[in-house]
């Protein structure tokens, strides 16, 4: 009886739901599309199409052969960083027509080789014309310079008069405003996705002072390096990470904005590098809470906790407690436009700060210096080509007083330090570890890698090998047999 009431009631409702004839006819239908509605959208889908074909013409694919950490890394401990021969596939996008382009640091790091591939769209599919695009062309490229903060590099192909999108001065975006993601996700060369500017100024990690422009225009695996564009064909930004459970888009994508990724390409093509600065002062954001305990004059914005000695800062005469409001009259009213506005600022001039010590304005002229290296991976150092030593299966850097400085207790301020372990099986076993600094063999100092190579070529199969290596700052040796 019971399964009976119930589908009569599914019956009921089915019924409700169908339209009833001579109820519903014609007149009940959705008005038509009118032709100036149709053309209205006919005339968008022509402009995203120019936009779209306009920048894929800038835009290229990254194949790369290089040495980088497993994805399985759950055995590894974490002073012991092995590398491994991979394979990656990313994008890029051309900035000038001499052959310079931005990608992504992670796409590039670790490279041994790395080719550009450059085509047009593949075909255009139009009835009774079918139009093929032209032959793809292929380059090796050379590496410029990474910078591993802002995930972006600089690698450069031998041509002229490439197309490209500019880097200008100007960046105009709003929230909401249109975009257009294109890239080679999952190898899938010259993929568009459009959709539209979700944040401005996004910070995902309070640890890390990147911002990023959020989207959620579909981006995945293989986007990473490529433009987001405005509709206008203006970069956005360069397309970087995305947050997913399950791998794919989710519709939270982030770029790289414009000014950042101007700032680095200059200093990357100019110097190789991007010298970190600081002003030795430690900021963090104003909460409700915050400003209701200290009674600050105001519950937002960026306060200074802590000044260090002796740095620009305290030279200029900034105090715990200051508020910044605005540096050479840009206003600052946010953590992350503050850390970004610092990261950009050129190098070897003064900021003019505005600040308020007990709710009264005061201006301050502070000069940044150069920070002291930062480094989370010992590994992102290395350039595979230059620093593997095969027969011992480790990669390894010359040690310097800016490296060691950045290293902590180092006790030795030369010598040649392990920077990573090669995950092939090397042809003689050493044990030796990431960190590991060498500072003599077989009773000569070295001070630098070529000095290591020059005396490792001098031994024959069998021959003793003693190094004397400073290890989590303990000195011992090493000892092996050549192979």
């Amino acid at each position: 009886m019971k399964l009976k009431t119930n589908t009569t009631v599914a019956l009921l409702f089915v019924v409700f739901l169908l339209p009833v004839p001579g109820q519903n006819g014609p007149s009940s239908m959705p008005p038509a599309v009118t032709p100036s509605e149709k053309a209205i959208l006919e005339e968008y889908d022509r402009a995203i199409d120019r936009v779209a074909e306009r920048a894929m013409q800038s835009v290229v694919e990254i194949e790369v052969t290089a040495y980088g950490a497993p994805e399985n890394r759950k055995e590894q401990s974490q002073d012991r960083q092995t590398l491994q021969r991979q394979r990656a596939i990313g994008s890029g996008v051309i900035v000038d027509p001499d052959g310079y382009i931005v990608t992504n640091n992670h796409v590039v790091a670790g490279a041994l080789r790395i080719r550009v591939t450059l085509a047009p769209p593949t075909v255009e599919l139009v009835t009774g014309h079918t139009r093929l695009s032209s032959p793809q062309h292929v380059y090796e490229a050379k590496l410029i310079g990474t910078n591993r903060l802002a995930d972006l590099a600089v690698i450069k192909i031998e041509d002229k008069g490439l197309p490209y999108i500019p880097l200008p001065e100007f960046y105009d975006v709003r929230l909401g405003q249109s975009v257009i993601a294109i890239g080679a996700p999952e190898g899938l060369d010259y993929t568009v996705t459009k959709g539209i500017i979700s944040a401005l100024g996004r910070q995902p990690d309070a640890e890390r002072s990147m911002v990023y422009v959020q989207t959620d225009a579909p981006i995945n695996p293989g986007n990473s390096g490529g433009p987001l564009v405005d509709r206008s064909g203006n970069l956005v930004g360069i397309n970087t990470f995305i947050f997913t459970s399950g791998g794919g888009s989710e519709g939270l994508g982030f770029a790289i904005p414009e000014p950042i990724v101007r700032f680095v390409y200059d200093e990357l093509k100019a110097h190789g590098i991007v010298s970190a600065v600081t002003i030795g002062a430690h900021a963090q954001k104003i909460t409700p809470a915050l400003a209701s305990g200290m009674r600050l004059p105001q519950n937002r914005g960026v306060i200074f906790s802590d000044i260090e000695e002796g740095g620009p800062a305290a030279a200029a005469g900034l105090q715990p407690r200051d508020i910044v409001t605005a540096m050479d009259a840009f206003p600052i009213d946010s953590l992350p436009k503050y850390t970004a506005y610092l990261y950009i600022h050129k190098r070897g001039t003064s900021i003019q700060m505005h600040i308020l010590r007990d709710g009264k304005p005061e201006t301050l002229t502070i000069t940044p210096v150069d920070a002291p290296p930062v480094i989370d991976s010992l590994s992102d150092l290395i350039q595979p080509a230059r620093d593997l030593i095969a027969s011992l299966g480790i990669f390894v850097i010359d040690l310097n007083d800016s490296l060691a400085g950045g290293l902590g207790s180092l006790r030795s301020r030369t010598g040649v330090l392990v920077a990573g372990i090669l995950g092939e099986e090397p042809a003689t076993l050493a044990n030796l570890e990431v960190g590991d600094v060498i500072r003599s063999i077989n009773g000569k100092s070295l001070s630098s890698s070529d000095e290591l190579r020059r005396q490792l070529a001098t031994f024959k199969a069998g021959d003793a090998v003693v190094l004397e290596v400073e290890r989590q700052s303990v000195l011992q040796y090493v000892a092996f047999e050549m192979e």
